[in-house]
């Protein structure tokens, strides 16, 4: 074996935090062997299925690599390419919420920086400090980019024209005329609210004041034209969310970053991949949400679409099934976990009676914000283990995940959340929303998360999120396709090249979405 092959054996599994003793590299290199045509592709295998292990250390010793190089050598299920999971883990993987990386902006170097080690689950004070402050700094970074918001120069075509200069807001004090400033709106009082950036914060008085398209609630980011007041009072004339950035153009000021995570590909397997996606035309998603295990015509209705997709010449190769799975909130005192647990044996049970669907479709589940769970925070973790031990034995290709989680299907990035956020922010709203540009409460949803560039940026009262793992909930840069799992009536929409969606709720109106990847086209589907 090439020295060139122990190097990338060493980066691959350095990039995932182990640590290689020499006879666990023989062993891998031994294993390697074996694909001389396929070598990338087996060795992404094998650092997946290691990482899904329960290793007891982070560094790796002969005994630990043995046991799945043997495992995978048995199953032959590295290379057959008559298995639909051939290279499953280069064109398709699943990132878990508490596996994203965490890269923060610094200001003074003008780069971003990967957070390296363990998070804490439960945070200190700081960690409160730090969600607003790399919100802040991701949108001021983006901000600084676009002409109009930054200082002109004497020479240049806005110095004659006017800018739109954005200033600190402690520099507001005494100043006279009309001003620009970004920030984060925030209620000190019951009432009162402020414009805060990292300098200081200040009154705003919005009554008259211009918006644009979008919910504008506490904690979201806005940029906001007006002038000072006797009283120290900002009185705002116009106010909008911060300007969006092409994701082209954002991947390539920070090539080589990878924000999204999974495996980080060099530009030759990224043209390669995407080469495959553009073939990939059979490949299909069906995205259901709402799944009531406890609901009897659900159930049937389940049964109705797979049994459809199970005729067709090509089945999906991948069913999406988003919580909640009960039809009430579940609560120790109402639901039972062995209930429950049965529940989804029953499904798994109406999966295996599906045959090409068990053997060639991956199944994916997502939680609710009303299911089983040790908590309601942001991001959660995915279903208990005692709940899906059951439906494990029948579906051997289910993957459970956290919410949001993400996927990546060759070079596209998909983000999947489940949560009924439409009325919160609604509800939220500090101001009446502007209808001049579009009335659909779905699309003024969407505009809300792109430009804030974050899934839900409502206050932490009324959606706690661990302070720690808000990265989590980033869409930055944007990603290709966003599946929002909302209780609301089913919806699409293409947003500046984002392609956003809700499959609707599957157990109340029987309605779900067909996904096709390789054109990103979205059909609305429904039961009759």
């Amino acid at each position: 074996m090439s020295g060139k092959m122990r190097a990338k054996v060493h980066n691959k599994f350095k990039m995932r935090g182990y640590t290689l003793k020499v006879e666990a590299l023989k062993e891998i290199l031994s294993f390697l062997s074996n694909f001389e045509d396929a070598e990338d592709e087996a060795l992404d295998l094998l650092v997946d299925e290691l990482h899904t292990g329960s290793l007891k250390s982070s560094v790796l010793d002969k005994e630990s690599v043995q046991r799945v190089t043997s495992r995978l050598l048995e199953a032959g299920s590295a290379v057959d390419d008559d298995n639909p999971y051939t290279n499953m883990s280069t064109s398709f993987s699943v990132i878990d919420a508490f596996d994203s990386p965490k890269y923060r902006y610094d200001p003074i170097r003008k780069m971003f920086c990967q957070h390296t080690g363990r998070l804490p689950i439960h945070g200190d004070a700081s960690a409160k400090a730090w969600l607003y402050r790399d919100r802040f700094l991701l949108l001021s970074q983006r901000l600084s980019r676009i002409p109009q918001f930054s200082k002109p120069s004497f020479n240049s075509e806005l110095s004659g024209l006017g800018s739109c200069e954005i200033s600190q807001i402690q520099s507001l004090v005494g100043r006279t005329g009309i001003s620009w400033v970004m920030g984060v709106i925030s209620q000190f009082e019951d009432g009162h609210y402020y414009l805060e950036d990292l300098t200081a914060a200040v009154e705003i008085n919005l009554s008259n004041a211009k918006k644009t398209t979008g919910y504008f609630c506490e904690n979201t980011i806005v940029l906001a034209q007006g002038e000072m007041r006797l009283d120290g009072i900002f009185q705002v004339q116009t106010f909008g969310f911060p300007p969006l950035e092409d994701r082209e153009k954002s991947t390539t000021l920070f090539s080589g970053l990878n924000y999204f995570g999974g495996d980080t590909l060099s530009k030759e397997d990224t043209l390669k991949l995407a080469e495959m996606e553009s073939s990939a035309v059979n490949e299909m998603f069906v995205i259901l949400s709402d799944i009531w295990l406890d609901h009897d015509e659900t159930m049937a209705k389940l049964e109705t679409v797979l049994d459809g997709y199970e005729d067709v010449e090509v089945v999906p190769s991948l069913f999406v099934l988003m919580g909640n799975f009960c039809s009430r909130r579940f609560d120790l005192a109402y639901n039972s976990l062995s209930t429950l647990r049965s529940n989804f044996a029953k499904l798994g049970k109406m999966i295996g009676n599906h045959q090409r669907l068990k053997e060639h479709s991956r199944f994916l589940f997502i939680p609710g914000p009303d299911d089983a769970g040790p908590s309601k925070v942001l991001p959660r973790c995915a279903l208990p283990k005692y709940l899906t031990e059951e439906i494990r034995k029948h579906i051997p290709n289910a993957i459970f995940a956290s919410n949001p989680c993400r996927i990546k299907f060759y070079t596209q990035e998909i983000v999947f959340f489940r949560h009924d956020l439409l009325n919160k922010m609604r509800n939220s709203c500090l101001i009446p929303h502007s209808t001049e540009e579009t009335s659909d409460f779905f699309e003024l949803l969407v505009a809300t998360i792109t430009h804030q560039s974050h899934l839900c940026p409502l206050p932490l009262s009324v959606q706690p999120i661990i302070w720690n793992y808000d990265h989590c909930l980033h869409l930055y840069p944007s990603p290709h396709t966003i599946v929002l799992g909302d209780s609301s009536e089913q919806k699409a929409f293409k947003y500046t090249g984002t392609t956003c969606f809700n499959p609707g709720s599957f157990s109340n109106d029987y309605t779900f979405v067909v996904y096709r990847p390789c054109n990103q086209e979205v059909e609305l589907s429904a039961l009759e």
